[in-house]
C-alpha cells in the first residue's frame, strides 16, 4: 500500500483515499467492481497482456487508457470491455453521452439518446396502399 486504507475519523463509513501498488494478479481488488477512493495498481509487459488484466473481470463499468500513440488508443479503447472509457482523462461523466456498463454491470444505458430507449417501446403500423 502506497497511501491510505483506513477509515476516517467521524460520522458515516468513509475511507481514506488508497492507492495500492504492485498488486498481483488475480487479486480480489482486480476482480470486483470498487465503489470506493481505490486505485489497484498492476504492471504488464506487452499491450496484450494489459488488455487481457483488464477483462479479467465479470464487471465492465468503465475503464482508462492514457497514452500518446494513437493507433494504440484506438486498438486498446476498442479491446477494452468495458461500456465507458476515457482516453487520457480521468472524468468521463458527461449529461450528454450514454453512462452504463458492460457484462454484470448492468444493461441498459441512462443519458444521451440511448438512454431514453429504456423508456419506450418501439412500435411499427404498416399502412395498405
Amino acid at each position: 500500500m502506497t497511501t491510505g486504507g483506513r477509515a476516517i475519523d467521524g460520522p458515516g463509513h468513509f475511507y481514506a483515499p488508497t492507492v495500492l501498488a504492485d498488486v498481483p494478479a488475480g487479486a480480489r481488488i482486480l476482480r470486483e467492481e470498487v465503489f470506493g477512493p481505490v486505485a489497484a495498481i498492476a504492471t504488464f509487459s506487452t499491450e496484450e497482456e494489459g488488455i487481457a488484466a483488464a477483462n479479467d473481470t465479470e464487471y465492465g463499468l468503465a475503464a482508462y487508457v492514457f497514452t500518446r500513440d494513437v493507433r494504440c488508443a484506438l486498438r486498446v479503447c476498442e479491446a477494452l470491455e468495458a461500456g465507458m472509457t476515457g482516453l487520457n482523462q480521468g472524468v468521463i461523466s458527461n449529461p450528454a453521452a450514454p453512462f452504463g456498463g458492460l457484462k454484470a454491470s448492468g444493461f441498459g444505458r441512462e443519458g444521451g439518446s440511448e438512454g431514453i430507449e429504456e423508456y419506450l417501446e418501439t412500435q411499427y403500423v404498416g399502412i395498405a396502399p
